[in-house]
């Protein structure tokens, strides 16, 4: 895997929405763009 530097473009990648799109990182090149991720620690896992 490649090392990520501070200043430097993400890596593309693609994920589904919320609405079950596929959607690209970069297919939003020249937006603004805010990642949220989570994890939930339920269930005794």
């Amino acid at each position: 895997m490649a090392q990520l530097v501070t200043g430097s473009p993400a890596p593309d990648f693609t994920l589904k929405d919320c609405y079950d799109n596929t959607v690209s990182l970069g297919d939003l090149r020249g937006k603004k763009v805010v990642l949220y991720f989570y994890t939930s620690s339920g269930g005794g896992n």
